[in-house]
């Protein structure tokens, strides 16, 4: 049997490393908790593994942006949240968002900055304004869709994979194990969770076992929900799905660099962003927003969406051409004829609402397995608070009504906006990677 009181973190992205590091502040044995993944730290398949993730406090939602405030004063000032000399692994660029005719998410986000007394944001002109003001990124840009664009100050770019890993280790400095395994499923013994499975046979047990596995969660728990007869309603498919977005890497020449270096956060429409190239790199990071999904079948005949076993890094021919062609082009003409550096799948776990799913499992069997999934493509930017919240529910602890409404599981959508709408994914991946 499990030992009392162990923990088992399976999952070291976002939400695993955070959780890892806050659970380590409170429990009284930091050595009952391990924390598994599948591949050595930062942990390679992970979305959040990255060269850089953008940090910002604009939502049209006042519960994200809130959330969002907590955090960015977290990376200002949080010590393990630096690099090997001191400086802060979060740098303020500043972004600039470009919004298409008919939305009104910037309006929105203008009137909660106003709620909270943010007044540096402001609007940007976009017959000559943006483009003098940022003519190395909109001097060619394709504006012709677009209504109106606003520049907030504040945001910029966490050195993503460091950061990650950071906080991973400063959770293993305080007494948090970790290991590498591969997780393929749960283990029951008389109807109850005892542990996970490994691809290599080893089984880790647990007391508690916090799911913060992502765009693979469905993939997991799939044999156990089809061995406990769960219904559709209690299945993780219910609560998220996997969903995929294609990302995209230019190499910068010196002079490239230097011009693009001080560059903010671009925020183009629906076709995606493009972030700022860091020193380390100097690598200039195009995403194209339009996300997919990737729907299997598993051994009892139920579908479920999952991330492809192949390579991360190899992408389909149809989905590079429209990357390029159909947003890169709009965004930064100059780059679309270039040699793309490399590409990459970029997987998360997306909900409804775009809301995360931070939870006990529903079913009474399962009830010491927790859930911290839901990144829906924005939730990189909360790595150092996150953990705080997952770590109340699995002790116990009340993170509030609206918090706990927000983060629980749902049965039925609930109707209202989303926090992160345009990462909704509204195809296949075979849609866009077949002729």
């Amino acid at each position: 049997m499990p030992e009392p009181g162990s923990v088992l973190i399976v999952g070291a992205g976002t939400f695993g490393a955070s959780t890892a590091y806050h659970l380590s502040l409170t429990h009284p044995s930091p050595s009952q908790i391990m924390l598994l993944d599948r591949t050595p730290l930062p942990p390679r398949p992970a979305a959040s593994t990255d060269i850089n993730k953008i940090v910002r406090e604009d939502y049209s939602s006042a519960f994200y942006m809130a959330l969002a405030v907590e955090a960015m004063q977290a990376w200002l000032t949080m010590s393990c949240l630096r690099n090997e000399v001191g400086e802060r692994l979060f740098k303020r660029t500043g972004w600039v968002a470009v919004s298409k005719k008919g939305s009104d998410v910037a309006r929105r986000i203008r009137e909660n900055f106003g709620k909270r007394g943010v007044t540096n944001a402001e609007d940007v002109d976009l017959e000559q304004e943006i483009r003098e003001r940022w003519s190395m990124v909109f001097g060619e840009s394709d504006l012709s869709a677009m209504e109106s664009a606003y520049f907030n100050p504040n945001p910029g770019i966490a050195d993503a994979g460091v950061a990650l890993e950071k906080m991973a280790r400063e959770a293993m400095d305080r007494g948090v194990r970790f290991a590498v395994g591969d997780a393929v499923e749960l283990v029951l013994e008389d109807g109850k969770a005892i542990g996970v499975r490994t691809l290599d046979g080893i089984v880790h047990k647990a007391e508690k076992i916090i799911l913060a596995t992502g765009a693979w969660t469905s993939a997991l728990m799939a044999s156990t929900e089809d061995k406990l007869d769960l219904p559709d309603s209690l299945r993780v498919e219910s609560q998220v799905v996997a969903a995929g977005v294609c990302v995209v890497h230019y190499k910068l020449e010196d002079v490239e660099y230097e011009e693009l270096k001080n560059m903010p956060v671009v925020i183009f429409g629906e076709s995606g962003d493009l972030q700022p190239p860091p020193a380390r790199s100097r690598l200039l990071k195009f995403t194209n927003a339009v996300s997919f999904t990737n729907t299997v079948t598993t051994a009892s005949g139920r579908k479920i969406s999952a991330p492809p076993t192949r390579d991360q890094g190899i992408v389909g021919e149809k989905l590079k051409k429209e990357t390029i062609e159909t947003h890169v082009r709009k965004v930064m003409p100059r780059f679309a004829d270039r040699k793309v550096e490399y590409w990459r799948l970029c997987w998360d776990s997306i909900a409804p609402k775009q809301d995360h799913v931070i939870c006990r499992h529903p079913d009474e069997r399962l009830s010491n397995v927790y859930f911290a999934i839901g990144g829906s493509f924005h939730s990189y930017k909360f790595l150092p608070v996150i953990g705080k919240y997952v770590s109340n529910v699995v002790q116990g602890v009340s993170n509030g009504e609206e918090r706990h409404k927000a983060w629980s599981w749902k049965m039925g959508n609930g109707g209202g906006r989303g926090a992160h709408e345009k990462a909704i994914p509204r195809r296949e991946l075979c849609q866009v990677e077949c002729e």
